[in-house]
């Protein structure tokens, strides 16, 4: 059931922000966004933080490798709001919609390096089951991925775990192909602050 807090109830400043991201883009704010403004000392400063690091910091993942994970951990938890906003910003940041396409579809035949293939099962597991193997991580740090790497892809997964979780429990209302790609530049050009 979507709560009505996310059409209403924010700060008169962050009513006026909303009007001119509305004008500016000719796009509805995502719920997404909505919600890390709504008590923001609560959750949404933290949410962004860590997100941002998790997905703009510092990693020898690139921005389009860790948007690939978010949309694959995404859909492995069957959110249609984050598959539909990551796998945007994913084929923008690779500007290859194929590429994201067949890495979501079937990861095993995809044309993705290895340590990207083994990290995606390695991230669809933890997501389906909770729990990983020593064997599951020596499987991709086999494949060149470091333990940064790893711990890396882990901050990832754990972002999108818990804000798949938020978009089906407040029911994010979908965007359209448009207001999804307008979603992924301003990602694409901010990232998560």
């Amino acid at each position: 059931m979507r709560p009505g807090i996310l059409n209403h109830g924010y700060r008169p400043g962050t009513k006026i922000l909303f009007r001119i991201i509305r004008l500016l883009t000719g796009q509805q704010l995502p719920d997404a966004a909505k919600l890390t403004f709504y008590r923001p000392d609560f959750y949404g400063s933290h949410a962004k933080k860590f997100t941002h690091e998790a997905m703009r910091g510092p990693s020898e993942w690139s921005v389009a490798d860790r948007e690939l994970m978010a949309a694959y951990v995404s859909q492995v938890n069957q959110c249609a709001f984050c598959i539909g906003a990551h796998t945007a910003t994913a084929r923008m940041a690779y500007a290859d919609d194929a590429k994201v396409s067949a890495a979501l579809s079937d990861p095993d035949s995809a044309p993705i390096p290895d340590g990207l293939r083994a990290t995606l099962h390695l991230l669809g597991r933890l997501t389906r089951g909770a729990a990983v193997t020593a064997d599951d991580m020596r499987a991709v740090l086999a494949t060149g991925v470091s333990p940064a790497g790893i711990e890396d892809a882990l901050a990832v997964c754990a972002a999108f775990d818990i804000t798949n979780r938020l978009a089906d429990a407040f029911d994010f209302e979908l965007l359209s192909p448009a207001g999804f790609d307008s979603g992924a530049k301003y990602l694409i050009e901010r990232g998560y602050r």
